[in-house]
């Protein structure tokens, strides 16, 4: 069935619509911005500046995962900071549909990266002599490669589906974002179809892939027992960073889509998803990684002038 939107542009209510509240939100969310890309591209200067670091797969991944939570917070917090400004908040219908790809989109990539990189452990520890025939470079290039292709698929099925909508009324989004259930509730027609065609396409795929997540980080820690305690210490630092970073990611995902209907904390588990965890990604990375602080260490010792070194 062809489109027949009458829908130009859309609405946004954002967080708040307590003037002096945004002005508060505007200073928050703005830091929260520069920091998290700041944070982002600190570590993926840091792994490219550092040999040892870049010829290693698990680093090699998080540099695309770095770059992908900078982009997400990209898609959707600049935006968000500038209708902190005005009363009335308009997106229009081409800048909601681009929107809602690119956050689906960068949200795709990384759910496939996050399963390389456990993927990338489990080598690591369960088959340590045969990690460097198994994560090879082009192993590591295809997994990125495919991240890209997965990523794509999901975002453009959303869109194909969205588009199919009738948006021919009302135009006000309670939301700070274009997403598929904000949307949904402003579809003149039945879409009761279409929301279980997201619990399907988001809702499932994101419950599946965590619980094999789980399951093979319970192998993991399970195959640990044989390690000696330095061993053991070690790929538990690992692991746990890993692991805290999937939980971050997955837990606000199923809140959002992991169900046959939206719910009311929606906006919130979406500002924690969108926002806030990039921010802590790069946290968990720096302060619970040695390796990512020696490099830091390090490159930050190289970039300083010494004023007796001219």
């Amino acid at each position: 069935m062809l489109n027949q939107s009458y829908v130009t542009e859309f609405i946004l209510l954002g967080l708040s619509e307590n003037s002096k509240v945004e002005k508060i939100l505007f200073v928050v969310f703005l830091l929260i911005y520069v920091a998290t890309v700041g944070g982002n591209m600190i570590i993926i200067v840091t792994i490219i500046c550092s040999p040892t670091l870049l010829g290693s797969p698990m680093y090699f991944f998080l540099i695309f995962l770095s770059l992908l939570d900078a982009c997400t917070s990209s898609s959707v917090t600049p935006k968000m900071i500038v209708d902190f400004f005005y009363e009335r908040k308009t997106i229009s219908f081409e800048c909601c549909m681009t929107q809602l790809f690119a956050f689906h989109f960068f949200a795709g990539m990384e759910v496939i990266v996050l399963s390389a990189m456990a993927y990338d452990r489990y080598v690591a520890i369960c088959k340590p002599l045969h990690y460097t025939s198994i994560m090879t470079r082009t192993l590591c290039s295809f997994l990125v490669i495919l991240s890209c292709a997965g990523g794509f698929l999901h975002s453009i099925i959303q869109i194909i589906f969205t588009l199919q909508l009738p948006f021919c009324g009302p135009n006000v989004i309670d939301h700070y974002l274009c997403d598929l259930f904000p949307l949904l509730k402003l579809a003149c027609t039945d879409t009761h179809i279409f929301i279980m065609f997201v619990f399907a396409n988001s809702g499932s795929i994101c419950l599946i892939i965590f619980s094999i997540l789980l399951i093979s980080y319970g192998v993991i820690l399970f195959s640990l027992r044989a390690h000696s305690s330095e061993g053991r210490h070690k790929a538990l630092s690992t692991c746990a960073s890993h692991i805290t970073v999937v939980l971050l990611f997955f837990v606000s995902c199923l809140l959002i889509y992991a169900r046959p209907t939206a719910f009311s904390s929606e906006k919130n588990a979406l500002i924690f998803a969108t926002i806030i965890t990039p921010l802590l990604n790069p946290m968990v990375y720096t302060f619970r990684n040695k390796e990512m602080k020696n490099a830091m260490r390090k490159m930050r010792k190289r970039w300083i002038v010494v004023p007796g070194d001219y």
